[in-house]
């Protein structure tokens, strides 16, 4: 019986020492445990016990315990695991939210500080070559445009084919390209000599965009509208003193354009309008003057007949003729006015009659 007795006991402690690592209610049950076999050592000793139906109450309340639902505490853990797992994904997360906020208004920054500088360094660019910021309203024709504050502006050192009062060939197509290119654009306008033409018109280049250095080939080739009309074959180089600081530029474009046939170079080597580029007339003729005795035969080329040279335009004549002192005559046929001077005529075409 008492071996039995031990046994029993030797169980109820295993099976609570499981329990009790289930459930803290096992422990109540194992405390009882404990109790009973304390008051069966006591009965040993003679005295009066009741351990018998005491480890009995206690074996049944640990398997009660260890019985009884653990879920919920279990539950209970696994929750609270949860919720610290997500408590630390939310931070984690507002803590890499808060370092891309950071970094992105670190970049912001970074990129207006960057923006305000090369602001700054295109308007010191601007200031050093004398460039103004314009907007074009309208475009007149090819060489001719509008600007939102009313100005009208002819461009320096080109000559587009006619394509208003009067038609060239190649005039509408480079008025096009220039309303393509111009039309609601901001563009820079440089001055160069002269402040305006008799027309009014401010005289000026055009570029598409500051150049860091206005001299540079490349730049020209890249960045002015006017070196783009006459590289693309849309203009001539048309050059009137004292605006000829890119002349010498215009000219080679022109003839790069020339020999590739481009734009209206494609009508025949003078183009289809005037341009530095057009080939002079020159007729000479010799006659053979009736020797007087005793003298060799001489040729000689008459005074009026000598040579004939064309003019850009009234201004180009009419500075010509105050280099000159000899009479002057005044021929008016149609659209044809000439100037006939002794020893020289010069021809101008297509600008009617003129005042000297």
């Amino acid at each position: 019986m008492k071996g039995s007795r031990g046994g029993l006991a030797t169980i109820g402690i295993i099976v609570t020492q499981l329990l009790a690592m289930i459930t803290p209610v096992a422990w109540i049950g194992l405390l009882i445990v404990a109790f009973s076999l304390y008051h069966t050592s006591q009965k040993s000793k003679g005295k009066r016990e009741f351990s018998g139906w005491l480890m009995t109450v206690g074996i049944l309340g640990i398997i009660l315990g260890g019985c009884a639902d653990p879920s919920k505490d279990v539950d209970k853990e696994t929750t609270a695991q949860a919720e610290k797992e997500a408590d630390q994904q939310s931070k984690a997360e507002e803590e890499k939210k808060a370092a891309e906020e950071k970094k992105a208004k670190e970049e912001e920054e970074t990129e207006v500080k960057e923006k305000a500088e090369a602001e700054k360094e295109q308007q010191e660019l601007a200031d050093t070559f004398g460039l103004e910021e314009v907007l074009v309203s309208r475009v007149v024709d090819g060489d001719t445009v509008e600007l939102k504050d009313g100005r009208k502006v002819r461009f320096i050192g080109v000559n587009t084919p006619e394509s208003t009062t009067r038609t060239e060939e190649y005039g509408k197509e480079a008025s096009n390209y220039t309303t393509e290119k111009l039309e609601g654009k901001t563009v820079w306008l440089q001055k160069d000599v002269s402040e305006t033409n008799r027309y009014n018109r401010s005289l000026r280049l055009i570029w598409l965009e500051i150049p860091k250095d206005d001299m540079d080939e490349e730049e020209i080739r890249t960045k002015m509208f006017n070196a783009d009309l006459v590289l693309n074959g849309y203009a001539e180089p048309s050059t009137y003193n004292p605006d000829v600081k890119y002349s010498e530029y215009f000219v080679k474009f022109a003839r790069e354009a020339r020999e590739n046939g481009t734009g209206l170079w494609a009508y025949g080597e003078n183009g289809t309008t005037k341009g530095d580029l057009d080939l002079k007339e020159e007729k000479k003729t010799t006659t053979a003057a009736t020797p007087k005795s005793g003298s060799s035969a001489t040729t000689e080329e008459p005074a009026a007949d000598q040579e004939q040279e064309y003019y850009q335009n009234c201004t180009e004549l009419r500075k010509s003729i105050r280099m000159e002192s000899h009479p002057i005559i005044l021929l008016m046929h149609g659209s044809m006015t000439g100037i006939r001077t002794t020893g020289r005529v010069r021809d101008k075409r297509e600008y009617g009659p003129f005042l000297l």
